[in-house]
């Protein structure tokens, strides 16, 4: 094989791909040789390798018109140079324009079968394609490469992320939050039946009516006007020496009767939801039912509190906690 000694080493590819260029040598080299023959015979050889058509219409016009010639024989070979001249040019521009029109062809074509392709590996189905040595390889049959993909109305996407669905579900969420915040105003504003009992040793039962989003606090602040036209000691103590007690449990004044009754909350001896009095009338004990009772709530006076905390009932008294649950009732004793 020519170039190629005995101790060549490569693929057979490698082998085919030189005998091709070197076939592609030979026939460069005797078109070289072909063209020196006709340029040493006075023919234009040579001088049309490598040169435009007007180029060589110009060296041919130059040859014709060598010695004498007439006026009008050298305007006549001019002006049809000149026309040929014009025509090559005329030639060129429209092969350009045909050239340029179907690369943008071509473009359109293949971005519309990118456009088209649904998978990440459709390129693979692409048909035709150049290979190393510049050919075109077949396209491979294949049934997938002539499918369309789309998506399956069939299965289920709710759980795939959706702005449109969020923003509407969070609109529904607010009107939901506005319409709970409004019921509960109107529940915080309705009136309120409180039975509850002055408590200095003895008993004065008193009724007063108050809102349910009222605090305590606020409550005591009512009863202390009820009472004070009565009791000397209430007239000359402030809200905060006042104590409310309700089922044994001493409720802080930061509380609400709507905390309390929204939370269904339980106390010692009671549900402290309930601000009414009631005992349980049923004619047959049943121990697998809890007793429905409600106790008058007790407005006590610190500084008696103080001085009379270690006997019955202020001894059964102990601060309200709302983490501390109460499963069962109980009237003496722990």
């Amino acid at each position: 094989m020519a170039g190629m000694g005995d101790g060549y080493v490569g693929t057979a590819q490698d082998a085919v791909r030189i005998r091709r260029l070197e076939k592609q040598r030979e026939a460069e080299r005797k078109k070289i040789e072909e063209m020196k023959t006709k340029s040493d015979k006075g023919g234009p050889g040579l001088l049309q390798f490598g040169s435009s058509t007007s180029e060589i219409l110009e060296t041919a016009f130059k040859k014709e018109t060598v010695g004498l010639v007439t006026r009008e024989q050298y305007v006549e070979k001019r002006v049809t140079i000149q026309n040929k001249i014009e025509e090559e040019e005329k030639e060129k521009l429209q092969k350009l324009r045909q050239e340029e029109e179907e690369a943008q062809l071509a473009k359109r074509k293949k971005r519309k079968i990118k456009g088209n392709s649904k998978l990440s590996f459709s390129d693979d189905f692409e048909d035709g394609g150049e290979d190393e040595d510049g050919g075109i390889e077949e396209p491979v049959p294949n049934k997938l490469a002539r499918g369309k993909f789309g998506k399956d109305p069939t299965v289920e996407t709710s759980f795939l992320p959706d702005s449109e669905r969020e923003a509407e579900e969070q609109a529904e969420r607010e009107v939901l939050r506005k319409q709970w915040v409004r019921e509960q105003e109107q529940i915080k504003n309705e009136a309120l039946q409180i039975t509850y009992s002055y408590w200095d040793g003895t008993g004065h039962r008193r009724a007063i009516q108050c809102r349910k989003g009222d605090s305590i606090g606020e409550f005591l602040r009512s009863v202390q006007q009820q009472l004070a036209p009565e009791f000397r000691e209430i007239r000359t103590t402030s809200v905060e020496n006042l104590l409310y007690v309700k089922e044994d449990l001493i409720i802080p004044h930061q509380h609400s009767f709507y905390e309390l009754i929204v939370n269904k909350a339980r106390g010692k001896s009671g549900p402290l939801f309930h601000f009414d009095v009631h005992e349980d009338v049923r004619t047959i004990a049943d121990a697998t039912i809890e007793k429905d009772e409600s106790h008058a709530g007790k407005v006590v006076e610190r500084h008696w509190y103080e001085k009379n905390k270690h006997i019955f009932p202020a001894s059964r008294w102990e601060i309200y906690d709302p983490a501390r649950k109460w499963e069962r009732y109980t009237i003496h004793g722990d």
